[in-house]
């Protein structure tokens, strides 16, 4: 038994059954069913409208779902355990003329900590984890957005929660900024805390999450960890590296004998200038990877030449939009995800 389904016997953190919720005529979240394993951390993923926000405040009691029941830690609501729940929510927001210090003190008192010298020294400490150390007697105001989220990301976790939901934690963050968060949310996951967070930017989740649950349209259209994803969906790519200086028709044209019948078409690779061409060889739907790859390499030689497994943008492009979408609609809906797009929700997901 893995470690995941040893906790995924235990008793759920976080318990939504046939939830839905609907804004006027917008149908945010249908017939949502999921269940949070004590000590899992999950991605909630999806691009913005997707109803991730909505159903992160039902979890947090913020907003109630029209039908449906939700439990959390145990309990029938997030109130009744609220001292042991961190949340950071998509929208940031700090008392921006309190100095941060203060701020700090202020909400570890509100989640229970004893006021005095342990928690200065918790609320120092944690400064100094995240290089603000020389910010504690600076107001709020004063800070740039990237150090406010910071701050904002103590406040969450200052109590030591048994639970952290974090809604788009990285959005804004330069990369040193975002490799450190990620750093703190593994301590976090590593003392025993349930996280969830939702995001669209899904390479953060792949990177991050022992399980992803995929949201689209109000509707979860997949519910796995990342290793039974990768199990589930066959690679459909192959990258190679060509010895000949060749540009796209004389690779198709060294090709076209042995393998273009597994072949949706080959592209350049991202990121490859001339002096270093590169291709991606996209495969169709009943393609064998390892057999593709066998007839490329006897076909053309290659310095490099090696399968690539499906992302999750894959996956989710594979399920919202059909083996059958052309290069162009996938390119389309994968500039929408990443630009943070999805259909508008009403309650601002």
């Amino acid at each position: 038994m893995t470690a995941v389904q040893a906790r995924t016997s235990a008793e759920a953190a976080i318990s939504l059954r046939s939830v839905r919720k609907t804004f006027g005529r917008k149908v945010a979240v249908e017939g949502l069913d999921l269940s949070i394993p004590q000590g899992a951390i999950v991605g909630l993923i999806g691009p913005n409208g997707a109803g991730k926000t909505t159903s992160i405040r039902m979890i947090m009691s913020i907003i109630f779902p029209d039908s449906g029941d939700i439990s959390v830690l145990g309990r029938a609501s997030a109130v009744e355990s609220k001292d042991r729940i961190g949340y950071l929510p998509e929208e940031r927001g700090l008392y921006k003329k309190m100095r941060v210090g203060a701020f700090l003190t202020y909400v570890g008192r509100l989640k229970g900590l004893d006021s005095g010298a342990g928690l200065e020294r918790t609320v120092r400490n944690w400064l100094e984890k995240v290089a603000l150390a020389d910010c504690y007697r600076k107001r709020c105001e004063e800070l740039s957005k990237g150090m406010q989220q910071k701050v904002q990301f103590i406040a969450s976790v200052i109590h030591e929660p048994d639970l952290l939901i974090l809604d788009e934690p990285f959005s804004g963050l330069d990369p040193v900024n975002s490799r450190l968060l990620r750093g703190l949310v593994q301590e976090q996951h590593e003392r025993g805390c349930t996280l969830i967070f939702s995001t669209h930017q899904m390479a953060q989740a792949e990177a991050l999450c022992e399980r992803v649950v995929m949201i689209h349209q109000g509707r979860k259209v997949l519910d796995n960890t990342l290793s039974e994803i990768h199990a589930r969906y066959t690679p459909r790519e192959i990258v190679l590296e060509p010895c000949e200086d060749l540009d796209e028709r004389g690779v198709r044209a060294k090709l076209h004998e042995s393998v273009v019948p597994a072949l949706v078409d080959v592209r350049p690779l991202a990121g490859t200038g001339r002096g270093q061409r590169a291709y991606r060889a996209l495969l169709t739907p009943a393609a064998d990877a390892p057999q593709t790859l066998r007839a490329i390499a006897g076909a053309l030689a290659c310095n490099r030449i090696e399968i690539v497994r499906p992302t999750l943008e894959d996956v989710f492009i594979e399920i919202v939009a059909g083996s059958a979408t052309t290069g162009e609609e996938r390119e389309e809906l994968l500039a929408m995800m990443r630009a943070g797009k999805g259909g508008g929700e009403a309650s601002g997901d």
